[in-house]
């Protein structure tokens, strides 16, 4: 992949750095997120994004996304930033690497670098992502039912009660919003 993590890294920061006079908490929470994983976490184990800084890559597509689709509607811009790049905190210290035996093109065995699922906190993805941005930043309710609802249907409790996730979204737009940009980010290649 040729996602340039330093690129993106500065542009991420600068986001959060226009909202940090506004919203309290901005400051620690980059701090933690610097001594973590996050910066050059993968999005997901062996499907799209997983690579070195693949989670980085998809929280500022999923920016993008919202601004292209929605800049029109003036929603606050300290809620957009917080929703969108930070919806996915929860797969901040997801992963390990691990070597993994498999035939190469060749039909030889080799050892291939890969990513597994270690989830020392399974608190749930939207959820645990809520969870860990409150330990710095005070999410607004509308804030919280977006990241908490940003799969939509593709939640496994939505699956369970559709009805929940339906009401959601007409109460906060936003969630909808979201929920919209994260999935034009995840199906339509973007440039970031």
């Amino acid at each position: 992949m040729s996602f340039d993590i330093e690129k993106g890294k500065k542009r991420f920061l600068a986001l959060l750095n226009e909202i940090s006079s506004e919203r309290k908490g901005i400051e620690p929470l980059v701090a933690w997120l610097e001594k973590g994983d996050f910066f050059s976490a993968p999005l997901t184990a062996n499907q799209r994004g997983a690579y070195k800084g693949g989670l980085l890559e998809h929280s500022l597509n999923v920016y993008m996304a919202y601004m292209m689709l929605f800049a029109q509607d003036n929603d606050p811009f300290s809620s957009v930033v917080l929703i969108t790049l930070l919806h996915k905190l929860c797969r901040c210290g997801y992963f390990k690497l691990e070597q993994r035996t498999q035939l190469n093109e060749k039909g030889k065995w080799e050892q291939v670098p890969t990513y597994v699922v270690e989830d020392k906190f399974p608190l749930g993805g939207g959820e645990k992502s809520i969870y860990l941005i409150e330990r710095f930043v005070r999410l607004k309710p509308e804030e919280a039912i977006a990241i908490r609802w940003h799969m939509g249907g593709l939640d496994a409790a939505a699956q369970n009660s559709s009805e929940t996730i339906s009401t959601a979204f007409d109460k906060y737009p936003l969630a909808a919003k979201l929920h919209a940009a994260y999935m034009y980010a995840a199906h339509i290649p973007q440039k970031t």
